[in-house]
């Protein structure tokens, strides 16, 4: 109880930007990892590739409420949830109009196709309860995969598996 009463006082003092930077674990190395292997585009990447792209995940902070992205918005990251829940959904002038895409939980994780795709956000993603979220930003994954010809070639069959699956099913 005392953690999340620090998180909610640290909020609450820094009310303009709600998202905080926090350290990440040998826990959370652990379950990143874990996460990682899950998902489709990085699946197939070796221990050395996650632990690299782990080396540029940060963890934030975000209060009740707090949105991450809208629809239509840049893809500029990807995120995994440590702790909370998330709610992605497409936008409408009410909320009872709001189409709910998706609640996620503890582990789950969104956004990946931000990572080589310059398509803009299908839907809005917004924390229901105070969450904890890894973080991937495009620039510094963009980098490591340029700076990684195994890696890049890896992601690249992954996308061009997935694109043509897409294609097939439209």
């Amino acid at each position: 109880m005392a953690y999340w009463a620090f998180k909610r006082i640290y909020a609450i003092m820094s009310r303009f930007n709600y998202n905080h930077i926090m350290p990440i674990t040998a826990e959370d190395i652990s379950t990143i990892t874990r996460i990682l292997k899950q998902i489709p585009l990085m699946a197939e990447l070796n221990e050395d590739d996650h632990k690299e792209i782990i080396k540029h995940i940060v963890m934030e902070y975000y209060p009740k409420d707090y949105v991450l992205f809208h629809e239509g918005d840049v893809g500029d990251a990807f995120f995994i949830i440590k702790r909370g829940v998330v709610r992605i959904f497409h936008e409408a002038p009410s909320p009872d109009e709001e189409q709910e895409v998706a609640m996620l939980g503890d582990a789950d994780f969104f956004g990946e196709m931000a990572l080589i795709s310059d398509k803009p956000r299908n839907a809005t993603s917004k924390t229901m309860e105070e969450s904890e979220v890894f973080k991937l930003n495009k620039d510094d994954f963009i980098q490591l995969v340029s700076s990684n010809p195994n890696m890049a070639s890896r992601i690249s069959s992954e996308f061009l598996k997935r694109l043509k699956l897409n294609m097939r099913n439209q």
